[in-house]
């Protein structure tokens, strides 16, 4: 069960800055006063009741709270402690200064892959850790593999976002749609009973976006995306893969498989010749091959683009339904429209794009 304080939050901790703000709240560094310890507040406004648009359910805030109390590894971002009043929860958690891993790595001039292994090992070291406890992720993304400190000569991978995470329980049958679009496994797409195996897919494609600067399944269209993961239709071009080994190539062809029973799982992953060379050979042959730099700079601006419109277009819609709902008044049938927080379109659920999809096949 997760545990919830009832105590107010400002008693024990000292509120700071604003780091961030979305649809359901916002997140603040707090400064706990016992401890003088810098965290993270992440204050999010509940629902009213049951009929109201605006905020979140409690339940999906228990959920992640439990998964995240569950967890416990120096790669998945940590909680330290939670509160509840009757408007909002404020979730105390572990404060990642250290910005976005692609961010991080896209400053560099170059990157060998042995280096970006080192990156790799710590985020399949969360997974297998994740997994392990039966929890599910199933929003692996750039956006969600952060660094605890870039200025740190060994930065932490930390894991962070599991408000789509799922625990399982044994003889348990679990579906579900969400997710964001390039990043989606197949029998997600196809509402097939999932399991841990949905993530490994993720990172198979986060391998094929470091490596290359390419995204495996991108189309024009999230429709087109949905429609290459389920054909697999995706290929290492030369032209981005040149600098490429065949070692990295044979690890993410045996994580974009369709059938989630042939996935690698993240302990094999982590035994892969790739990430554990065998010889001296191999290991000479991963240090001769770096990623394709210029490439995967253009993604990532491309990346940082889309979010920064996406977090404007939303912005923009949601001041508008505001001004429409004060000039409609409260009596009018409409307003309960205006309560609901935007979808960010950068991350369309699955359903919506699977409905899509089946309409225009």
């Amino acid at each position: 069960m997760a545990v919830f304080k009832l105590d107010n939050v400002e008693d024990l901790y000292e509120i700071g800055n604003v780091l961030g703000s979305g649809h359901f709240g916002q997140v603040r560094e707090v400064r706990e006063r016992s401890t003088s310890v810098l965290w993270a507040g992440k204050f999010l406004k509940l629902k009213k009741g049951a009929g109201s648009r605006l905020g979140l359910e409690r339940k999906s805030v228990e959920k992640e709270v439990e998964i995240l109390q569950g967890l416990q590894h120096q790669n998945i971002m940590s909680i330290r402690d939670v509160f509840e009043s009757r408007a909002e929860v404020v979730l105390i958690i572990e404060l990642i200064k250290g910005g976005e891993l692609f961010d991080f790595i896209a400053e560099k001039e170059n990157l060998t892959e042995t280096e970006a292994i080192e990156f790799m090992t710590q985020i399949l070291e969360g997974v297998s850790y994740m997994h392990k406890k039966n929890v599910g992720h199933f929003d692996l993304k750039p956006e969600n593999i952060m660094l605890s400190d870039k200025l740190a000569p060994n930065p932490d991978i930390k894991i962070i976002d599991f408000g789509m995470a799922h625990r399982f329980i044994l003889g348990e049958e679990y579906k579900s749609l969400g997710g964001t679009p390039q990043y989606i496994a197949p029998e997600i797409i196809n509402f097939e009973p999932l399991g841990t195996a949905a993530d490994m897919w993720s990172i198979g494609v986060i391998t094929y976006i470091l490596l290359s600067g390419l995204s495996p399944f991108q189309g024009d269209t999230d429709e087109e995306t949905l429609r290459n993961i389920v054909s697999m239709s995706y290929e290492f071009e030369p032209h981005h893969f040149s600098q490429t080994s065949n070692m990295a190539k044979d690890f993410i062809l045996k994580l974009l498989v369709k059938d989630q029973s042939k996935r690698m799982t993240a302990d094999e992953c982590l035994i892969h010749p790739w990430i554990k060379p065998l010889n001296r050979t191999q290991i000479a042959k991963r240090n001769r091959s770096s990623i394709n730099m210029k490439s995967f700079k253009k993604f990532n601006a491309r990346r940082k683009w889309k979010m920064s419109f996406n977090m404007v277009s939303a912005c923009n819609r949601f001041c508008r339904m505001q001004l429409q709902c004060k000039a409609r008044g409260p009596e009018q049938p409409e307003l309960r429209d205006c309560e609901s927080d935007q979808e960010d379109t950068g991350t369309k659920p699955a359903s919506l794009l699977r409905r899509r999809l089946s309409s225009n096949s």
